[in-house]
């Protein structure tokens, strides 16, 4: 690892979440909003989700990661997670960079809500229709 001493800060985004990801020499602690990891991400699919960018380049165990995140529900929150975590993965090491890019990890997902549209129940849903 080419890592200074200092703290390694990255943003990522999916949907409406914001995450803000630090990382620091450690022993591969990852605190979520001052919470354990398993305790603010409860399923195992989010779980992979975020450690997806750790697996591709083999890191994590000499790092702590320490997550703020916002907004959006928690696949949105894993998501925007995994985009900053690839960020700050790339500026500890720019090798990393192949890797990360060839995986998606870099690419932020543009696919936000659609807005509700007028005459209609939702974006794209219309008024039931009724026969009789």
């Amino acid at each position: 690892m080419t890592a200074s001493a200092a703290n390694i800060q990255a943003t990522g985004k999916r949907k409406s979440a914001i995450a803000r990801v630090y990382l620091r020499p450690g022993n591969g602690r990852i605190v979520v909003n001052q919470r354990a990891f398993e305790e603010y991400f409860p399923m195992e699919t989010t779980r992979n989700l975020v450690r997806q960018p750790l697996n591709v380049v083999n890191a994590g165990p000499e790092l702590d990661i320490l997550i703020n995140v916002m907004g959006g529900g928690l696949e949105g929150q894993a998501g925007a997670i995994r985009h900053g975590l690839s960020r700050a993965l790339v500026a500890l090491n720019a090798e990393f960079r192949g890797a990360l890019k060839k995986a998606g990890f870099l690419t932020r997902d543009p696919r936000i809500k659609e807005r509700k549209k007028y005459g209609r129940r939702g974006a794209r849903r219309g008024c039931q229709y009724s026969k009789r």
